[in-house]
């Protein structure tokens, strides 16, 4: 019969050689030959596997693992160290999870299984958070008892990681998509039933959130279906093509009653992991009132371009950019212009040369002010006799404030020169009321009573001109606005400035819509009032949008206030367990230390070399404990313990903490520099942990390779020379900064490193309970200050201190 541990174990790769290779004699499972047959079996039939396996056998639960299974230890880790060792050695920062479910198994027989579980383990040069789905199950030896557990597993830390991104991706979507301005929703599948629609989607709709979800929108919003809306959906889910309309007439139910809106609204396809189209969204606006304005406003364009006709204006349009010049005919018939396109020169050509300075005037007055243009002027006819002409128009600029083109009008003023003053103040008045159509138009007197309004004021109110007239304005206010509205008015009459007031005015229906009027005086050449042009304008909708940002602001701010309150409430209790709970620990921990030490002085001999281990491991373990309760009895003292205020030299008490770390800095060989330092009103005890604590850190991060130097500096200045935006400007502040020369940190951790219990560099290469940083920043805080910090893989770290001056006692 063959020699079987000859050919022990049956390939298995990296794995299988390294088995082959390992003096087993020197492990306590013994020389291979040894072993039971169950174990090489199990052992080959893990090899074998292309699927990750791994396997705890005896009393100590010696590790095996497949080369399918290496993967997961990373680089700079376990591997190949563990092979053949202890599990509790092996995979200490876990132990405290998975020997539970291993005691289990051995006492149980049964197996177990864990989908998605979080076990960090110790790989890369640091533990790592890694998720797994894996089952443990009882492995038997040669007489039948259980012997072990066959771990098979598959790391999903991609999976879950990227199955948490997809699920914040999708809430922050809904986020978005709930609190946008537009309306907006989402439909799934063929059908498309509405997954998401935000609340302007529901009023836009007219229905309720209950009457839509989870519904195909045809059959939740049925009057859609004849007015083709099915066949633009089915175009943009069966091409992936994106849907635009602007204006486009929908008609929905209105108070039981389908009525036409306007809307701007688009299809765009939504496609799922494999870039497959799974649904769409809608995004839509309500423009039904900007339409219905915009016709309103066409409507009013074509009379007053009647009325321009009626009145035998001519009109031009002139280019400043192009040099170009449009004109109507009857421009072209005041100037006596018998050809259509007309130059610039061809204009100015015509104008009396003593009026050109005139002219030049009157556009530098409309360049500099609000672009209203306005001059009379003589022009020259071939029949040598002049004729007077009205020139008025409106400049418009382009986004950099220079001119862009100019509108207006020319009026022949010849026959009518003697009455001047009434058809300009005429004229005037037709062109406020002109480039004012959609807004209500007013005009007051010198004493300020009003005597004309224009159409869209009776067509508001519902009142006939004879109605107001008698009524009086003041009819059409709102009662609450009243009483500041004609304190206003009489203010702006009395002093002769502008009027500028928001109120509510009352539609012919009964119902109030703010309004925003303006008014401003007109005066003749002498400066005197001659009259009151003003106008009015909707801003109801606006005004509301604004109240109700104002309340959802109040809202949320009370809200975070409760949760800040709650959160403050519930750190005190930590911090309270913390420091109690630290200090019942301390005696019990204490008993510890004192008897080990007196078993080994007076038992040393007697102890085996496993003994001795144990009873050293013991009391290291002993010696973190009681560095985990210094650290939490520190970082609970920043918080609980009474803080007294002290003006204290920064100087003095640097070297109290070099005394204190004297033997620290000679085994280190460490430097401390420091120049000049700020005097602060500071708690002196929680000061000089800051210090302790900052510069322990940076002996125990230092190198071999270099001396250690530790500088300390500090400099008292205004916030606003710092230039930095968390500082107040006006307030001066001490910065203390301390560097040294240590092995540094990416500075992505540069926040991560004042959290508790954080560490960036593994706990057996450097000993510590991530509690020293949590501490500092913690003291900052007290002192109403805040720190940063800045690192560089071997090249050091720096931590800046900026702490008001004029704040430290408060």
């Amino acid at each position: 019969m063959a020699d079987q541990s000859a050919a022990f174990p049956i390939g298995g790769g990296e794995m299988g050689q390294l088995i082959r290779e390992k003096d087993w004699g020197e492990t306590i499972l013994g020389p291979i030959d040894s072993w039971q047959q169950s174990l090489k079996t199990t052992i080959n039939i893990l090899l074998a596997s292309k699927f990750p396996k791994f396997l705890w056998w005896g009393s100590e639960l010696t590790c095996f693992y497949n080369d399918a299974y290496r993967p997961s230890l990373g680089d700079q880790g376990k591997h190949p160290n563990i092979l053949g060792k202890g599990g509790e050695e092996s995979w200490s920062e876990i132990w405290h999870i998975i020997k539970p479910l291993m005691d289990q198994v051995l006492e149980e027989g049964e197996s177990l299984f864990f989908e998605n579980l979080l076990v960090p383990i110790y790989r890369n040069g640091h533990i790592e958070d890694v998720y797994w789905t894996f089952s443990y199950s009882p492995v038997r030896d040669d007489s039948a008892q259980i012997a072990g557990i066959l771990v098979t597993c598959v790391e999903t830390t991609a999976e879950v990681l990227l199955k948490r991104k997809l699920e914040d991706s999708e809430r922050k979507l809904r986020l978005i998509i709930q609190q946008a301005p537009a309306s907006i929703a989402t439909f799934k599948g063929s059908e498309y039933i509405t997954d998401i629609a935000n609340a302007n989607a529901l009023v836009l709709w007219g229905k309720t959130a209950d009457e839509v979800k989870n519904k195909p929108i045809l059959e939740a919003v049925p009057e859609l279906k004849e007015q083709g809306i099915k066949e633009l959906l089915d175009d943009v889910y069966n091409t992936g093509k994106r849907f635009a309309a602007s204006e486009m007439p929908v008609k929905l139910m209105r108070d039981g009653k389908l009525t036409t809106l306007y809307l701007n609204f688009s299809y765009e396809a939504l496609y799922d992991t494999n870039r497959e189209i799974d649904g769409i969204i809608t995004i839509g606006h309500d423009v039904t009132e900007q339409v219905l304005a915009h016709k309103k406003i066409e409507a009013n364009e074509e009379k007053l371009t009647m009325v321009i006709d009626a009145s035998e204006l001519g009109t031009y349009d002139y280019n400043f950019k192009t040099n170009s010049l449009d004109t109507s005919k009857r421009l072209q018939d005041i100037f006596e212009f018998s050809r259509g396109q007309l130059s610039q020169n061809d204009f100015l050509s015509k104008i009396h040369p003593k009026d050109m300075e005139l002219r030049k005037k009157a556009f530098e007055k409309a360049f500099s002010r609000d672009g209203n243009l306005h001059y009379t002027c003589r022009v020259l006819h071939s029949s040598s006799k002049i004729k007077w002409i009205e020139i008025k128009g409106k400049v418009h600029f382009d986004e950099r404030r220079k001119p862009h083109k100019v509108l207006g009008t020319v009026r022949d003023i010849t026959e009518d020169r003697i009455n001047r003053q009434k058809l300009e103040d005429s004229e005037q008045k037709f062109r406020l009321l002109a480039n004012s159509l959609p807004q209500h138009i007013w005009t007051a007197d010198p004493e300020g009573k009003l005597n004309y309004f224009n159409q869209s004021v009776y067509e508001f109110s519902g009142f006939t001109p004879a109605q107001l007239d008698q009524e009086g304005w003041l009819t059409i206010v709102h009662p609450d606005d009243r009483e500041e509205n004609l304190k206003a008015w009489n203010n702006s009459i009395q002093s002769g400035k502008d009027f500028l007031f928001e109120h509510r005015f009352r539609k012919y229906d009964g119902s109030y819509r703010w309004q925003l009027s303006r008014a401003r005086p007109q005066l003749n050449q002498d400066g005197d009032i001659q009259m009151w042009v003003g106008s009015s304008t909707d801003i109801h909708d606006q005004k509301e949008f604004t109240n109700e940002l104002e309340r959802l602001v109040v809202e949320r701010t009370e809200e975070l206030a409760q949760k800040v309150k709650d959160l403050a409430s519930m750190n005190k209790e930590l911090q309270s367990f913390a420091y109690i709970s630290s200090h019942d620990l301390q005696e019990p921990l204490r008993k510890i230390q004192t008897f080990s030490s007196l078993l080994l002085e007076h038992e040393y001999d007697n102890l085996t070399d496993d003994g001795k281990e144990y009873f050293k491991r013991m009391q290291n373990a002993a010696k973190r404990m009681q560095a985990l309760i210094s650290d939490l009895l520190a970082y609970s003292r920043t918080s609980i313990s009474e803080r007294k205020y002290e003006p204290t030299d920064l100087n003095k008490l640097v070297q109290e903490v070099k005394t204190d770390l004297k033997e620290e800095l000679t085994q280190y060989n460490a430097v401390i520099e420091s120049d000049k330092l700020c005097t602060l009103n500071i708690i002196p005890f929680q000061f000089r942990q800051l210090l302790q604590n900052l510069i322990s850190n940076s002996l125990k991060f230092s190198t071999k390779e270099r001396q250690t130097h530790i500088a300390i500096a500090s400099e008292k200045r205004l916030g606003e020379e710092f230039e930095i935006a968390r500082l107040s400007p006006s307030t001066t502040y001490c910065h203390i900064r301390i560097s040294d020369n240590g092995i540094g940190f990416d500075q992505k951790y540069h926040e991560r490193i004042f959290e508790l219990f954080q560490r960036l560099h593994g706990k057996d290469v450097f000993q510590g309970t991530g509690i020293g940083l949590a501490i500092v920043k913690k003291i900052v805080e007290n002192h109403h200050g805040f720190i940063t910090a800045k690192g560089e893989p071997n090249q050091g770290a720096t931590f800046d201190i900026y702490l008001p001056e004029n704040k430290s006692s408060s």
